[in-house]
Order: C-alpha cells, then sequence, then structure tokens
C-alpha cells in the first residue's frame, strides 16, 4: 500500500507537515543550519491503520528507527524513498551493544541519513551507570541528532522485569539526561509509550523533546497536554531498502523547519 508520496504532494499544496506549530516541540530550539533537501516519502505498510483524525501523511518528514532487527539495510535506497533520519539501538542497559549499531551508523552516515542512537532503558541499573555505558560506545556527531533514551516498561524481560515507582523512574532518567546532556551538548530526546507516560509522567521531565509511539491516534488525542517533536505511528512499515517490517516515524515540524532543526 503505497500512500504517502501521495499523502505528501497533496499536503504540500496546504503547506504539508506544518505540525502542531512551526517549531517541533516543547524545547526544541531551532538553529540555523542547513539541511539536505526532504524527498517525499514512498512507503508502505503491512497492516495500514485507518486513520480517523490527523494522518502520518500530512507530515513531510520521515524517518525510521531500527537495530538488530534489522539486520541488513540499503541506506542508499532507504534514502531515495524518503528516509530523512534514522534513530539506531545502540546500547540496553549498562552492558548490551547492539550487534548493528556500528554497521547501522556508518551506513546511514555514508548515505546522508541524519543519525540519532538511541538507548533502551534497564530498571535493574543506575540511570548514571547507564549513561556511562552509551557515552562509551557512541561518538559525538555534530551533524546528527540528538541522543534518546528509549524508555518503556519491559514485563518480558527475563532479568529484570520491575516497575519503581514513578518518582524513582523521573529521577533516574533525570540522571541519564544530565550526563549525556553534558558529554553530548544537546538535551536528549525521550522516547515512550502511552502506558508508561500515563504511569509515571515521564512527559514532565524539563526540557525533554518527546519522540511518542501511538499507531491508532495521533499523538494530540493519546497524550493530550504533551508536546511532541517525533511520533512513530507504525511498527510494521514497508520501506524501500529494509528487509522485513520497520517502525516510521514523523517529524512534527515542516520541511523548511526540519532543515533548520538543530536538536
Amino acid at each position: 500500500m503505497r500512500w504517502m508520496a501521495l499523502a505528501c504532494v497533496v499536503a504540500a499544496l496546504s503547506g504539508c507537515g506544518g505540525g502542531d506549530r512551526p517549531a517541533a516541540g516543547r524545547g526544541g530550539g531551532e538553529v540555523a543550519v542547513t539541511r539536505g533537501a526532504v524527498r517525499s516519502p514512498d512507503f508502505g505498510d503491512a497492516r495500514p491503520h485507518d486513520w480517523s483524525g490527523r494522518h502520518p501523511g500530512a507530515y513531510a518528514v520521515h524517518g525510521i528507527d531500527v537495530s538488530r532487527w534489522q539486520p541488513e539495510v540499503d541506506w542508499h535506497r532507504a534514502s531515495a524513498s524518503g528516509v530523512s533520519f534514522a534513530f539506531i539501538k545502540a546500547t540496553e542497559g549498562a552492558e548490551d551493544l547492539d550487534p548493528r549499531f556500528e554497521a547501522h551508523w556508518a551506513g546511514a552516515g555514508r548515505a546522508g541519513v541524519r543519525r540519532g542512537a538511541y538507548h533502551v532503558f534497564y530498571f535493574c541499573r543506575s540511570g548514571a551507570d547507564q549513561a556511562r555505558w552509551f557515552i562509551r560506545n557512541v561518538p559525538r556527531d555534530p551533524g546528527g541528532l540528538p541522543p534518546v533514551l528509549d524508555i518503556e516498561w519491559n514485563p518480558f524481560s527475563p532479568t529484570c522485569a520491575i516497575r519503581p515507582p514513578a518518582a524513582d523512574v523521573r529521577r533516574e532518567a533525570q540522571d541519564f539526561i544530565n550526563l549525556l546532556t553534558q558529554h553530548y551538548h544537546r538535551t536528549p530526546v525521550l522516547y515512550t509509550t502511552v502506558d508508561f507516560e500515563r504511569d509515571t509522567g515521564i512527559g514532565s521531565l524539563p526540557g525533554v523533546r518527546l519522540w511518542l509511539r501511538s499507531v491508532a491516534g495521533h499523538p494530540s488525542e493519546v497524550y493530550p497536554g504533551r508536546d511532541w517533536t517525533f511520533w512513530q505511528y507504525t511498527s510494521t512499515g514497508l520501506v524501500p531498502g529494509v528487509q522485513g517490517k520497520v517502525d516510521i516515524n514523523a517529524f512534527a515540524g515542516s520541511a523548511e523547519a526540519w532543515q533548520r532543526w538543530g536538536g
């Protein structure tokens, strides 16, 4: 099902991709940085959702997030199909490094895809320990995206399925964010899910830009009152150059805002 290119062409006639506001997300200041041209996405979806609210195709800028579960990516082909950015899994906890991180990181860079690394939070280690592990494995990339903290409940973890109190979660996440901000000189983006945000109020941390998962409704409906910068709207995307299904995400601003957005 190829709907994205047509949707964006139609939306472009009335200001495609403007998002809910000119600048994406809370605290997401823009900088005068020139970025590459944005291509209209030509993606499919193995399980397309019948959107009743604002359609993802109303946004101009789309990207993917990948990990070991996408072992091979033709980054040049993905870029040509409209992948404007990629979040790449780097680390989890305080000792796990994704085995495909280095290959994906290098491949996205060679293809000119703006890239950012993400960390999956583990509730049985401190936020500081996890931040140091991430910093040890992820290089600075001034032209790329900010680092990402992926924090959500993981009830199926074989080693750590605990659910700490909300205040403890926010404190440890803030420790992680503070250390990454000091090292990379950029505030991390925070990825989360609707149940985790409801249970912990993680989106209330000061100054964070949010990347929200919402595969059955617009973030304004699912996360009322939360500003957002990135929206993960499907986990069953079909993108040329990527084997199998992949998560697809939209940027909240216009193509012009994306070219200026420095994270």
